[in-house]
């Protein structure tokens, strides 16, 4: 009799065994079924490539614009640099977030965008006339935030900007600085550009597995890092002085021409949002992307779609944000609360993607947490 129950229990037992492994089995056969790749070549195609080709051609705009005004420099060769720089730094906000492959390698972000800029070591790298611009100590006397200084930060007027490159003692060197700055800028981008174009993007498309080095675990690590640390902190917490126990409305982004922070931080957040939706670049068509793979995985909080909240908090931000002044450190100045307030909005994102969204991913965070940089 003891046998025969035994048997019975024995029978049970690997009945429920069984039943949960199949459980289990569809659970993981149902995340694997996502086609991971697909969403990788809308990705790369779509979002990407078309976004650095931009961004390229705004550079060689920039890079024409400059030459004109160093070959000639008057007010309208000035106000045309300033224009091209601006629609570049604008583009740069498409860009700024795929610190991956060749742009990972070459420290790309660092080099082309710090801020604030050393003023200091640009007059003495301009003085000196020498100076190793691929050097890291050298990242934040380079890159856009260094042209708003030479374009827009020596003097208050056309005039007195002029001066300083027309100079008979020290204008070449002005000259040949703004130039090196910007021969820079072009370089690293088309070096970064042929990447994706000649063999990175069918790599970047073909590791579309589940590991810790995989381009979904790497994309999404890299696309959280930039929210937290250069939009969320970067743009607003720092000078806000969120981290802190003071403002600071000179570490702005475009400190110097004033009135394009605002414009830079709605750029970079829509261009964040749109990667999250798969949205094409410059156009209204979507594909495969988080948002569709959170659907997919039909993930859930509080009742409602994870991809549904995320997006309402993009579009909370955004709405919290458009009370700010053009010019951010204006803003600091005059009245901070509204910047506390957006980046509280910001804030909010951050938990419903570092954690809700890399869970329902099953990637881990390979990155220390960027408050207070």
């Amino acid at each position: 009799m003891k046998k025969f129950l035994l048997s019975i229990l024995t029978a049970v037992l690997f009945l429920s065994a069984c039943s949960s492994g199949d459980d289990n089995e569809e659970q993981v056969t149902g995340k694997d079924a996502f086609d991971r790749k697909g969403m990788l070549i809308n990705i790369a195609d779509n979002i990407v490539m078309p976004a650095y080709h931009n961004f390229a051609s705004d550079m060689a705009v920039l890079k024409t614009t400059t030459a004109d005004f160093v070959a000639s420099a008057n007010v309208n060769t000035l106000l045309n640099l300033r224009s091209a720089w601006s629609e570049a730094y604008i583009t740069w906000q498409t860009v700024s977030m795929y610190e991956i492959g060749k742009a990972e390698e070459l420290s790309y972000r660092n080099f082309m965008n710090v801020y604030p800029t050393n003023t200091t070591g640009i007059e003495a790298n301009i003085s000196a006339g020498s100076y190793d611009l691929t050097t890291v100590s050298q990242q934040d006397e380079q890159g856009f935030a260094a042209l708003d200084y030479l374009i827009n930060g020596l003097s208050d007027t056309n005039t007195g900007t002029i001066e300083f490159y027309v100079d008979s003692s020290d204008g070449a060197k002005y000259k040949k600085y703004l130039t090196d700055l910007v021969e820079r800028m072009d370089i690293l981008t088309t070096t970064v550009v042929a990447d994706w174009t000649n063999g990175y993007r069918d790599t970047f498309v073909a590791n579309n597995g589940s590991s810790a080095t995989s381009s979904l675990d790497k994309l999404v690590n890299d696309f959280i890092f930039h929210y937290e640390k250069h939009l969320r902190a970067g743009k607003i917490g720092i000078p806000a002085g969120v981290f802190t126990t003071e403002t600071f409305d000179n570490k702005v982004e475009a400190f110097y021409k004033g009135d394009l922070s605002k414009t830079l931080f709605n750029a970079n957040l829509s261009a964040m949002q749109d990667l999250f939706n798969g949205k094409h670049y410059a156009s209204t068509t979507t594909g495969a992307s988080f948002s569709s793979y959170l659907d997919f995985l039909n993930t859930i909080k509080n009742g409602e779609d994870l991809s549904q909240i995320i997006n309402d908090q993009f579009d909370l931000s955004r709405s919290k944000a458009s009370s700010l002044n053009e010019d951010f450190s204006d803003q600091v100045k005059t009245n901070n609360t509204p910047m506390l307030e957006t980046f509280d909005e910001l804030q909010k994102n951050v938990v419903f993607l570092k954690v809700d969204m890399l869970q329902a991913f099953s990637v881990r965070v390979d990155f220390v947490d960027a408050d207070g940089d």
